[in-house]
């Protein structure tokens, strides 16, 4: 028997502040399991009863006061929760759980890194590069493990990816070293990003809008930061792909937007 499996991950920027429209989109797009990057609030603070009245029973959190902090809501049963500390500093950034089907989800928020991309100059970049280097040691030892990587990855590699390729090459999140290191990040399990297996590059595809645009839309000055990336056997059960753009038009939107991956195992 098919099981339809929906895989949502969204950097929500402070659950609490935006829980009305994490409720009206779990309402109209009804996913199975939703991942939540930056949420902002400690495990004891997290508004569980809003996700409960929906259905989201199973709930898995690594929260932090005010900073950071990820989430697992889900329909369906989760098993054996991990949290790993790729940051190396306690920072609440991974959450990660089996499915009852065997599926590895693994839930990050990889650290933005700051302006300056030098690591000498800015210990916050040398810190994402670190991080990435450790997930990219994961990575390598997960072999056979059928594996779904979510998350804000704070990197758009392409140039398609944001609207300048050119004016972004000197800017956190587009700088060549980042794309080189989240590159074999992603060669360590020969990752399938199934965002542009799905949209092919040089399609336009964006996850995030600043909130310093007067109008994000007519502005248009979007990056994709947010990826779901499968094990090959995973991205073979792997039936569709979307981003939810008009959720950054919506009341007090986060500055990303979700995206979702239906699959069929």
């Amino acid at each position: 028997m098919t099981q339809t499996l929906k895989i949502v991950s969204w950097n929500i920027n402070s659950v609490r502040f935006r829980i009305d429209i994490v409720e009206r989109f779990l309402r109209e797009a009804a996913p199975d399991i939703l991942c939540l990057q930056e949420t902002k609030v400690i495990d004891g603070d997290f508004p569980l009863q809003p996700f409960r009245d929906l259905g989201y029973d199973h709930i898995v959190l690594n929260g932090q006061r005010m900073h950071h902090g990820v989430a697992i809501l889900s329909r369906v049963p989760l098993a054996e929760d991990k949290r790993l500390d790729w940051q190396a500093n306690g920072e609440a950034r991974h959450v990660g759980v089996r499915l009852e089907n065997g599926l590895r989800l693994e839930n990050v928020y990889v650290p933005a890194g700051g302006d300056i991309p030098d690591r000498d100059e800015n210990p916050k970049f040398g810190q994402k590069l670190d991080f990435l280097a450790r997930m990219t040691d994961w990575s390598a030892g997960l072999g056979d493990t059928p594996t779904l990587l979510v998350g804000d990855f704070n990197i758009a590699p392409l140039e398609s990816d944001v609207w300048s390729h050119k004016q972004l090459l000197k800017v956190v999140s587009h700088t060549p070293i980042e794309v080189d290191t989240l590159n074999r990040l992603q060669a360590a399990h020969d990752w399938v990003d199934l965002g542009r297996h799905f949209v092919p590059a040089p399609e336009r595809l964006y996850t995030w809008w600043s909130y310093r645009a007067k109008d994000w839309a007519a502005s248009d000055r979007g990056r994709r930061l947010d990826h779901m990336w499968a094990s090959a056997s995973v991205a073979q059960k792997a039936v569709g792909h979307r981003v939810f753009e008009d959720c950054r038009s919506w009341l007090k939107p986060s500055d990303h937007i979700p995206i979702m991956t239906e699959f069929a195992f």
